[in-house]
């Protein structure tokens, strides 16, 4: 009858985060353990839950996203809603991804040309201060 269940220190050390951070998601309401006095006792379901809020949080989805993705989970429903939700967000996100790519080559270039003109400028005071002496 009973199914696994873990502890919060269990599922810090197999998914490598912290207690704290655990216990943060429990205060944003996105996982619910069991309670037995003060131990907490996690469901299969809330290390599922952990492991998608993580994947999503590396990818760079904001914990808001994750959350939407998380209620949308439905086993009976084939996750259909939960799949198409996730696509669109992972391609807004490589959009974002690509605009920033795009910032980042122009800021080198701006970084490029004002590199150059500082040599320019510091090789005539050079120039100048040779020439006074």
């Amino acid at each position: 009858m009973s199914s696994q269940t873990y502890s919060i220190s269990d599922l810090a050390r197999e998914l490598d985060i912290t207690t704290r951070a655990i216990r943060f998601y429990e205060e944003q309401g996105l996982l619910s353990p069991e309670r037995r006095g003060q131990e907490r006792i996690y469901s299969p379901r809330d290390k599922v839950t952990l492991k998608l809020i993580l994947r999503g949080k590396r990818i760079g989805f904001s914990l808001a996203e994750c959350r939407e993705l998380i209620e949308l989970y439905d086993p009976s429903g084939g996750n259909t809603k939960q799949l198409n939700s996730m696509l669109a967000k992972i391609s807004e996100r490589r959009e974002q991804l690509e605009q920033q790519l795009l910032d980042i080559e122009q800021m080198k270039l701006e970084l490029d040309t004002a590199e150059e003109r500082c040599v320019q400028a510091l090789e005539q005071t050079l120039k100048s201060q040779q020439i006074a002496q």
